[in-house]
C-alpha cells in the first residue's frame, strides 16, 4: 500500500513538472496507456493523478475525449495572479499574527532550500519549493477562508509562474522579495507581512506582463 502511494505521488509530481516546464504543452492530449508505460506505472494510478490535476486545474478531461492539458491565457494567468495577490497579501497579514515557531522554521528551511536551487540554477525545483512556502505562509495564518478562496484558484497559473521566473535577474528578486514576507512574519509585524506579500506578487504580475509583451 505505501509502495503505491509512493508511486502515484512520485507520477503526480513527475507529470505537474512536465506540465508546468512545457515538456507536456498546452492542449496536448494524455492518454492514460501511454502515460503509463512513460512512467512505468498502471492506469489506475495514471487516472487517479490526472484527477489530481484536474482539481488543480491543470488538467481538463472530457467524456469520450480522455484528458488534456488545460490552456491558460495570459489574460486569465495575470487575472489568477491579482485575485491572488489581494488573498495571499491577507493571508500574510494573518500569518505574521498567528504563525509559531515551528511554522517560522519551516518557512526559513524553505528558503534555504530555494537559495540552493538558485544557486544550482534548478529552477523547476525552485518554482515548487516557491509554491511549497506559499502553502505553509497560508497554513500559518489559519484563515480558513482565505486559505479556501486561494484553493480554488489552484494552480492554474503555475506554468506562467515558471516562466516568470526564467526571466533575467528574477530569480534574484524573486528570492530578495520572499525573503523579506518571511522576515517580516517571523517578526510578527502584520503591515510589512501584507506589503511584502502585495509587493512580491506584483512583481509577479509585471514580470508576466512584460513577457505578454513580448510576444
Amino acid at each position: 500500500m505505501g509502495t503505491q502511494l509512493l508511486n502515484e505521488q512520485t507520477c503526480y509530481e513527475r507529470l505537474r513538472n512536465w506540465i508546468i516546464d512545457g515538456t507536456l504543452q498546452p492542449n496536448e492530449r494524455l492518454i492514460e496507456l501511454e502515460l503509463a508505460a512513460r512512467l512505468g506505472t498502471g492506469r489506475a494510478t495514471i487516472r487517479t493523478v490526472l484527477a489530481r490535476l484536474e482539481q488543480e486545474g491543470l488538467v481538463v478531461r472530457e467524456p469520450n475525449r480522455g484528458a488534456r492539458v488545460r490552456f491558460v491565457s495570459h489574460e486569465e494567468a495575470l487575472e489568477i495572479l491579482e485575485a491572488r495577490t489581494a488573498i495571499e497579501s491577507l493571508l500574510a497579514r494573518f500569518a505574521a499574527m498567528r504563525a509559531r515557531p515551528e511554522d517560522i522554521a519551516q518557512m526559513r528551511d524553505l528558503l534555504a532550500q530555494m537559495r540552493a536551487c538558485i544557486e544550482q540554477g534548478d529552477l523547476v525545483s525552485y518554482s515548487a519549493l516557491n509554491t511549497a512556502l506559499h502553502r505553509v505562509i497560508a497554513e500559518a495564518a489559519r484563515h480558513r477562508t482565505a486559505a479556501r478562496l486561494l484553493e480554488t484558484l489552484g494552480s492554474q497559473s503555475v506554468r506562467y509562474q515558471y516562466r516568470t521566473i526564467l526571466a533575467p535577474g528574477r530569480p534574484a528578486t524573486s528570492l530578495t522579495e520572499h525573503n523579506a514576507v518571511v522576515e517580516a512574519i517571523a517578526a510578527h509585524d502584520p503591515d510589512a507581512a501584507e506589503q511584502a506579500m502585495r509587493a512580491h506578487l506584483s512583481g509577479v504580475c509585471e514580470t508576466l506582463r512584460r513577457l505578454r509583451q513580448g510576444h
